[in-house]
């Protein structure tokens, strides 16, 4: 029997181990480029939502006092809109021109409102791009979803203003600087100036999205070339912006109805940027809060934090400041800083779900649900938006009330002038009617609602009628209103001297009164034979003289 043969020892001598010191591993966090059909999905989404949201009663059947500005203003003529520019609206210069490209070929409401909607859209498009790039593709999902269902989104979304628009230029220009701050060329910071000189000349309140910039720089601390680069980048803004500054600051006279800020501006503003029920608003101020977890960040790397922060909070903040003393601010001014709120909520919901993995195994899933149930508490407001009467008035529902009481060859005063707005917008209720006080068509004029004969000349006019019909704002009809204009004055003067009501309609935004010529009013001599007064039309409506009075004018 023969014995296995004996294993050669190796060749190689043994590994010798020696002890090694145990330093700290350092673990660099893995940055794995997102999939792109998950990143387009993930911008995608919140725009088809934001469009279903816009498009949804787009038509409400009526346009409201600013909306009528830029449908009247936007069909005049190029020349026209100039000569306007000059007197009044200097700061929505730009999207007049761009409303009568848009109006020029289908004028119609939902012509005027369509451009909202699509800003709307690509905002909250820009936001879910924000939260993929400074986050990870949920992120950006829930951000750009929760920014599509917040009520304030969708009230802009259908007005025919440019406040929707702006907030689009706002956001494409926070991605711009978030692109720019990480690049080394030029491109991205012409491409950041020339979109953020586009978006301050739709309104000129953006010009606070630089100073929100600013603080995102201080706060990520980043090198000296960047701040360079941004700082040309705004002094080219600046040059570009002073002309329309200047003329804009001789027009403040039409900001002077806005009141002064306090605490109550801060807690609506609250409630706008998150939506007014209180199950929304307390957790969305949790997911926020945490957002700002204690994670160090790279020196000159833009964080969400850093960006969305500034963006929600400098632009009110500074405006509600300076209103305090001098009133400038509205809601509608500040609609672009909303886009930094749901980013801040999608990055604390990230966080959470981060940290309770057992809890949350299907986050992305999670948090689309959660965004459907705050659409689900909010949807009542959504509906009731769609409502005319959510707007302060309805001009197309003043036209069908001067329609039914009306008649070709009537003569009728506009009390004050601005009244005359919804015969702009809706010209079929006040067809072949007598406009007494018009000197100057308005868009012939340069004006927003024409230019009226001088006090001498009116009350001539007013001489030679035997009965005429007062269309009056709400507020006309008070008698604490003491207008300010001389020709008002005179109308007040000459109905309560001269006139008595016979019949008054009422409706939500306008009064009608028909006025007839007192029996013991002598008027000064005129030339021909007098003009017997005609029996009443028999037009009375709800509130008719007979019916309790109202002030008597």
């Amino acid at each position: 029997m023969r014995l296995p043969a004996a294993r050669q020892p190796s060749a190689r001598p043994p590994a010798v181990r020696y002890p090694v010191a145990r330093y700290p591993v350092v673990r660099r966090p893995v940055v794995r480029c997102p999939e792109p059909v998950a990143v387009a999905l993930c911008v995608l989404v919140p725009v088809l939502v934001m469009l279903g949201i816009g498009l949804w009663g787009l038509d409400r059947g009526g346009m409201w006092r600013d909306e009528a500005v830029t449908f009247q203003v936007a069909r005049r003529s190029v020349p026209q809109i100039w000569h306007l520019l000059h007197t009044v609206d200097a700061v929505h210069g730009l999207y007049y021109l761009l409303m009568h490209a848009v109006l020029a070929q289908h004028p119609g409401e939902i012509a005027l409102r369509l451009p909202s909607v699509c800003g709307a859209a690509a905002t909250a498009g820009l936001v879910a791009a924000l939260g993929v790039r400074l986050g990870r593709p949920r992120v950006g999902l829930w951000a750009g979803l929760l920014y599509a269902v917040t009520p304030m989104t969708g009230h802009f979304a259908q007005e025919g203003r440019s406040y929707a628009l702006v907030a689009a230029g706002a956001a494409g220009t926070t991605l711009l600087l978030v692109l720019a701050a990480r690049s080394a060329g030029p491109g991205p910071w012409c491409a950041y100036a020339v979109t953020a000189a586009a978006t301050c000349l739709l309104h000129e309140m953006a010009l606070l999205l630089l100073l929100a910039h600013a603080t995102t720089l201080a706060l990520a601390r980043v090198p000296a070339r960047v701040w360079r680069a941004w700082l040309l980048a705004a002094a080219a803004v600046a040059l570009v912006l002073a002309p329309l500054a200047l003329v804009s600051h001789g027009q403040s006279a039409q900001v002077a109805w806005l009141p002064r800020t306090g605490i109550g501006s801060v807690k609506r503003l609250l409630g706008q940027f998150t939506g007014p029920a209180r199950l929304v608003i307390v957790p969305y101020l949790v997911l926020v809060a945490l957002a700002f977890r204690p994670e160090p960040t790279p020196r000159g790397t833009l964080s969400l934090p850093s960006v969305a922060l500034p963006l929600v909070a400098v632009p009110p903040a500074v405006l509600l400041t300076v209103s305090h003393w001098r009133p400038l601010y509205d809601e509608r001014y500040v609609l672009f800083a909303l886009a930094g709120a749901p980013l801040l909520a999608a990055a604390g919901a990230d966080h959470l779900a981060r940290r309770l993995p057992r809890l949350l195994p299907h986050a992305v899933t999670t948090g689309v649900l959660a965004v459907t149930l705050v659409l689900a508490v909010q949807l009542p407001l959504l509906r009731e938006d769609r409502s005319p009467d959510r707007r302060p008035d309805n001009l197309a529902a003043v036209s069908a009330v001067a329609r039914g009481e009306l008649r070709p060859g009537d003569a009728v005063l506009f009390l004050p002038s601005l009244a005359r707005r919804a015969a702009l917008a809706y010209p079929q209720g006040f067809r072949g009617i007598r406009d007494i006080a018009l000197s100057v068509p308005a868009s012939a004029s340069g004006t927003l609602y024409g230019r009226e004969a001088d006090p001498r000349e009116l009350r001539r006019r007013l001489d030679r009628l035997d009965r005429v019909w007062l269309v009056a704002a709400p507020f006309a009809t008070r008698r604490t209103w003491r207008p300010g204009e001389t020709t008002e004055r005179l109308k007040l003067a000459v109905i309560d001297e001269q006139f008595e009501p016979l019949e008054q309609v009422v409706s939500r935004g306008v009064t009608l009164r028909l006025y007839v010529r007192r029996p013991t009013y002598i008027p000064a001599p005129r030339t021909g034979p007098p003009r017997p007064v005609p029996p009443s039309a028999g037009r009375a409506g709800p509130g008719a003289l007979g019916s309790p009075p109202g002030p008597p004018r």
